[in-house]
């Protein structure tokens, strides 16, 4: 069995916009896992940041659902009134703010009056191809979000748990990532790393769709100088997907664990339809033998 250096602290970090489903369940697994192999401890963490999209009945889903799949976690809130009262992202947003405050002072940002109807025409992938940039708007311009200006020729490191480091230039996905939304709240990746930052995150396991926005999160820690960022050990894995190919999306509606739940399902017959479309024919009763089974696809 492969040894792996030491960590500190993991997270699980759901996003209560939905209720969770069987890909939130292989990621959260893999966390655990992951913070088994290493010694690492688990905080629950709560992405909230997109009230327009929080309900109380996915936050409360978050926690029946950790306790009826058996998933651990050390540290974070308990319940529903103990995330809200001490653990929102809200509470951390002078934090949040300074941050920007430093970008802007900097000369790191710029704002962007693009509309989402414009940015849809772009080829996929093709990154924001920096319309804004050079109209050097003032950043209180109103209804304008506030963009990192990114350099191709900037070179980039991700430490890989157990493998060797990968450098890269960002994705040109990632080019001119927006860090504060037009609402004026604070965008994923700024929110993320910080978040990170606080915490004293050392390992991150996600899925291979963020792996840009992992790339995304070190440009800007680059900046903000958060080097312990830039040391933080990470692990993607392959995504579950739906039985068109599709990511499986909470927002999209796809089957959740709660109404697999409602239908009778075990935990371990959960677990174990996981491990089929995964592709593998053994049975998995239990987070453990799931992410045993899932690591022999990419760890």
């Amino acid at each position: 069995m492969r040894e792996y250096p030491s960590r500190i602290l993991t997270r699980l970090a759901p996003t209560p916009s939905g209720f969770l489903h069987l890909g939130n369940i292989l990621s959260f697994a893999l966390t655990a896992y992951f913070a088994e192999r290493t010694g690492a401890r688990i905080l629950l963490r709560i992405d909230d940041m997109d009230q327009l999209r929080v309900e109380k009945k996915y936050v409360d889903d978050i926690f029946d659902t950790l306790a009826f799949m058996g998933l651990p976690w050390d540290q974070g809130p308990a319940n529903y009134t103990d995330y809200a009262q001490q653990h929102t992202q809200r509470l951390r947003m002078p934090h949040y703010e300074q941050a920007l405050t430093q970008l802007a002072e900097a000369g790191h940002i710029f704002a962007c009056t693009c509309s989402r109807s414009q940015l849809a025409q772009l080829p996929a992938g093709s990154g924001y191809p920096g319309t804004c940039e050079h109209k050097k708007l003032p950043l209180d311009t109103p209804d304008a979000s506030w963009r990192i200006k990114t350099y191709k020729n900037r070179t980039l490191t991700v430490q890989r748990l157990g493998t060797s480091p990968v450098s890269l230039p960002l994705p040109a996905s990632m080019h001119g990532f927006v860090v504060r939304k037009k609402d004026g709240d604070p965008a994923y990746q700024l929110t993320s790393l910080l978040d990170d930052q606080l915490a004293g995150t050392d390992l991150i396991v996600r899925g291979i769709d963020l792996w840009p926005s992992t790339w995304a999160q070190l440009y800007l820690a680059s900046l903000l100088r958060i080097q312990s960022f830039e040391e933080t050990s990470f692990i993607h894995h392959p995504l579950l997907l739906g039985t068109m190919g599709q990511k499986l999306s909470k927002s999209a509606g796809d089957t959740s664990i709660l109404q697999l739940r409602q239908m009778g399902w075990s935990t371990a017959e959960i677990y174990t339809q996981i491990t089929s479309l995964l592709g593998f024919e053994k049975k998995a009763g239990s987070w453990q033998e799931l992410a045993m089974l899932a690591t022999r696809l990419f760890a």
